[in-house]
């Protein structure tokens, strides 16, 4: 592998192939965290934009940490990349549900399409 010194250290350089796939990683990441902020927008009550934003977000900035991992694949950027996609995946789903539970227990509004555990009316109850 060559290198390429970047002021900040030598950054490695893949072949061809190690850059393409890593461009195409980081870049579903880029395109999750953009349907993301697409649902935050467009979904109608704060229920739904959670779920929106916990699943396409947390799974894109994922993914973008591992397109660079594949990008710079050197031992202390791998680690400290290791170190953000297990903190990303530890806390985005107990972030997610602290939202929720908030908005629940204030009483935020949802919408009709929206299923809830506690109203008999809703689900299949079998």
């Amino acid at each position: 592998m060559s290198g390429v010194d970047a002021g900040l250290g030598t950054v490695l350089t893949g072949g061809p192939v190690q850059n393409a796939i890593g461009g195409v990683v980081l870049g579903a990441g880029v395109l999750l965290v953009a349907a993301g902020a697409v649902g935050l927008v467009r979904l109608p009550d704060v229920y739904n934009r959670t779920n929106a934003v916990t699943k396409a977000a947390g799974l894109g900035i994922v993914a973008i940490l591992v397109g660079v991992a594949i990008l710079v694949p050197e031992p202390g950027v791998l680690l400290t990349l290791g170190v953000a996609v297990a903190l990303q995946l530890f806390t985005i789903p107990i972030a997610s549900f602290a939202i929720g539970h908030a908005a629940y227990r204030s009483g935020a509004p949802s919408t009709p399409s929206t299923l809830r555990e506690d109203d008999p009316g809703s689900g299949d109850d079998g």
